[in-house]
Parts: structure tokens; C-alpha cells; sequence
């Protein structure tokens, strides 16, 4: 990059290769890349990190990486919930519980999670398992028929992404009421067949809900476009074009 391209390397640049490494799972080779920077990691850096600890499941080195952010940004609450996933996703409620107090006590503030959709010129927003809406029976006979659709096709819910310490079943039922699963359904029984849905999400779009949707794009073939906190993700016939990178 400097001798060829006569290009200084500077945090964002850092970041980026820490991100490239951790995707691919290459999380030892991105620690010791972290040794090669010149000056102190910034939160980018750390952050990038962090989140390919939450994809491969790397507590230790995920522990250390939020430890980190939490001296660079102790208000930013989405690091917090990064490692709550982590230890989530390995069923250590213990650390799960310890991180919420550790929220409360910092005064951190989680931002809820939802997801809204235009129809008619008119905002319809929804939160997770959202009863609120008075087309609310519908849009949850709509997903129970998809449920039973996507499963036939191989689908199979990610409790992963379920941070409670719950029985299984339970998990699953939480999975299907996720904030966009509902705006999709109600997008799915409010436009005509082979309008494309497009829906808003004020945070990053679960793995689960990512699968789902691929499902759901098939199985009625309409394009979903949903815009969530990292960039877009357009669905058709299965497939998204972030490439299940994001």
C-alpha cells in the first residue's frame, strides 16, 4: 500500500483488515495483525473484532475485545450486547445476567429493536412479538403458514439468537415474532403478488431473520429489501446480495 500506492495506511484501513480476517475466521492471525498497528486500536478496530468473535463464537478473545471498548465508548450499548450474544450463544446465563447489571449500573440504555414498512403512504411499525397492530391476527396466521412452509423446505430456527435462558420450544416461538418477520408479514397480506417489500430496521437484522427471509423470498417470490443498521440487504429467489456477509 505505501510503496506502491504511496498510501499511508490509517485507522480505517486497519479496521478493515482486522474485519476481512475475523469474517473469514482467521481470528488468530487478526490479534496478531492488531500487534502490527502503529498506534493504539481505536473502537473501529476493536469493534471489528468483537463482531467476528460474536460470528465464530470466540468468548475469550471476544471478552478481551469488549473489555476494550468499553474504556473507548463505555456508553455505545451495541458492544454490550455483542458480548451478551457471545455468551449467549454458549449458554452462560451467569455472563449474560453479569453484563445487564453491568449496563444498569453504567447507566447504558439498549435501543428496542424495530422495524417499519410503508403502505399506502402510511408508516406501520412493529416491535418483537408486537400484538399491537389491528391487523394483528393476519399478520400472525401469515407466519404461522410461512413457519410451516419454510420448515418443509429445510429451514431450521437459529435459537442462537434467542438471549434467554428458556426451553427450546420457546425459543423457537420467539424466532418467528422477531420485529421484521411481522413486517414482512403484514407487507406480505397489504400488496399485491410481486410488489417488492421494503422494510426499515433501526438495528442489524439477526442471523436467524437473515435465513428467514432468503426462505420467504422463494417461497412467495417477491424481492424483500430491508434496509437495517449496517446497509442494505436485497432478497430474491433465496439469496441475498450481501452474500451472508454483513
Amino acid at each position: 500500500m505505501c510503496q506502491d500506492y504511496c498510501i499511508t495506511p490509517r485507522e480505517v484501513h486497519y479496521a478493515c483488515m482486522i474485519d476481512l480476517l475475523g469474517r473469514a475466521g482467521h481470528l488468530d492471525e487478526a490479534r496478531d495483525f492488531m500487534k502490527s498497528i502503529p498506534f493504539a486500536p481505536d473502537a473501529n478496530v476493536w469493534g471489528a473484532l468483537l463482531g467476528a468473535c460474536r460470528m465464530y463464537g470466540n468468548i475469550d478473545l471476544g471478552k478481551h475485545a469488549a473489555e476494550c471498548l468499553f474504556q473507548l465508548e463505555p456508553q455505545n450499548a451495541a458492544k454490550y450486547v455483542l458480548l451478551s450474544n457471545i455468551y449467549a450463544a454458549a449458554g452462560r446465563w451467569d455472563d449474560v445476567a453479569k453484563v445487564r447489571r453491568i449496563m444498569k449500573d453504567r447507566g447504558v440504555q439498549k435501543q428496542p429493536g424495530c422495524s417499519w414498512i410503508e403502505v399506502k403512504n402510511k408508516v406501520h411499525t412493529f416491535m418483537v412479538e408486537d400484538k399491537s397492530h389491528p391487523q394483528t391476527e393476519e399478520i400472525y396466521s401469515t407466519l404461522e403458514d410461512l413457519a410451516r412452509q419454510m420448515e418443509a423446505a429445510g429451514y431450521v430456527p437459529d435459537t442462537n439468537f434467542v438471549l434467554h435462558d428458556v426451553e427450546m420450544e420457546q425459543k423457537e416461538h420467539s424466532l418467528y415474532h422477531h420485529s421484521e418477520k411481522l413486517a414482512i408479514a403484514f407487507g406480505l397480506i397489504s400488496t399485491l403478488p410481486g410488489i417488492p417489500i421494503r422494510i426499515m430496521k433501526n438495528l442489524r437484522v439477526c442471523g436467524d431473520c437473515h435465513t428467514a427471509t432468503k426462505f420467504i423470498s422463494k417461497i412467495v417470490q417477491r424481492e424483500i429489501i430491508i434496509r437495517d443498521a449496517n446497509r442494505f440487504h436485497h432478497f430474491k429467489d433465496g439469496l441475498c446480495s450481501c452474500g451472508d456477509y454483513w
